[in-house]
């Protein structure tokens, strides 16, 4: 039996709340949980006090028998200060992807080929 700690969703339409629940890894995201042991509330500014409740003597409970925090419910437990979260590193996030990096070489081809026919004395060849 593969424990999780995560998020389950409530609230209304465009008005999310979350339950921080111990479940099986099985279980449907809102459905069968084993204990209710925070809250999330998103709506509320990042400062506010009850935007994430923890119970920690629980959730310290759950993690030492093995639950395993989502990634998001690690970023609060690391807040708290339950639980080390790793630094993530990813090179690659801010690079332009292939077809962006081939409109840029095609726009700076277009003006080079533009600044080589004004350096000729030729206007440059509009297209229609």
């Amino acid at each position: 039996m593969a424990l999780k700690i995560r998020l389950a969703r409530g609230g209304a339409k465009k008005r999310p709340f979350y339950r921080i629940v111990v479940a099986e890894s099985t279980a449907p995201r809102d459905g069968r949980f084993i204990e209710k042991v925070g809250t999330y509330n998103p709506l509320l500014p990042k400062d506010h006090p009850e935007r994430v409740v923890l119970k920690e003597e629980r959730i310290r409970h759950w993690l030492s028998v093995g639950a395993k925090p989502t990634d998001r419910v690690l970023r609060f437990l690391d807040a708290a200060g339950l639980a080390k979260r790793p630094a993530r590193n990813n090179p690659q996030k801010a690079q332009p992807g292939e077809k962006a990096l081939a409109r840029k070489a095609e726009k700076e081809a277009k003006a080079a080929e533009a600044e080589a026919a004004e350096a000729e004395g030729e206007a440059p060849a509009e297209e229609s």
